[in-house]
């Protein structure tokens, strides 16, 4: 597909920032089928989505929030730093396997409007990024109360930060978030991309730096904490 710009009753560009290919192409595919979008290009990295973003010039940026390089904070930083007047209508939204508190945070205060997760359906995700680009916020249910604890400053207000929390990496907190979730060490391996023996490399890790004992006691740990 080209750059070219489309008319304002056309179907809304979007470009599409996951580091898995495999996943952006069924995120294509998904929204092939939709009149209302049109995937005008795609980016694995940070580097690539800030010169895609520019090159391209989107109206909606589905952005993942991880990426081995900086991730979507670091995207939206820098895009916005660059951002001249042809790049302030870019509305970006966060598409993330990540439900946690921290993680939400983060994008909205760079500057997304909305922070939707990959078990979103493709209906759902095309009503989103219209939803976006018309000037909505849009959040997968239980993200919008992070959101607003985070902007409240009443005693429900998000923690800053979590030193026990702190020590893991964003592989382990997304393994404990699927396993405290009810997932099979097999389903979180296909939900992450990841073998199923790495799976239990970053379980045996978590336990041993948490010092817990048993999943049980991770999910309360990951409960207690948000990420569930």
């Amino acid at each position: 597909m080209t750059g070219e710009a489309t008319e304002e009753s056309g179907p809304v560009r979007v470009f599409l920032v996951d580091d898995h290919a495999l996943f952006r192409a069924g995120v294509r595919a998904e929204l092939a089928a939709a009149d209302a979008v049109e995937v005008v290009g795609e980016a694995g990295s940070v580097a690539e989505a800030v010169a895609g973003i520019g090159h391209y010039r989107p109206e909606v940026v589905l952005l993942d929030v991880h990426m081995p390089d900086g991730g979507g904070a670091e995207v939206l930083r820098q895009v916005r730093a660059q951002s001249g007047e042809d790049k302030s209508e870019i509305v970006f939204l966060a598409l993330s396997v990540s439900d946690a508190a921290e993680d939400v945070i983060a994008v909205i205060r760079g500057g997304a409007r909305g922070y939707v997760t990959k078990t979103i359906s493709g209906h759902e995700l095309v009503d989103a990024i219209s939803r976006v680009k018309a000037g909505d916020a849009v959040f997968s249910p239980r993200l919008a109360g992070f959101v607003l604890d985070a902007f409240s400053e009443g005693p429900n207000a998000a923690p800053v930060g979590d030193p026990e929390l702190d020590l893991l990496t964003r592989r382990e907190r997304e393994v404990l978030r699927l396993l405290a979730r009810g997932y099979a060490y097999k389903e979180i391996a296909s939900e992450l991309f990841i073998s199923v023996k790495t799976v239990e490399t970053h379980v045996s890790s978590v336990l041993r730096k948490t010092q817990l004992s048993n999943r049980y006691e991770l999910s309360r740990w990951a409960s207690d904490r948000r990420l569930v």
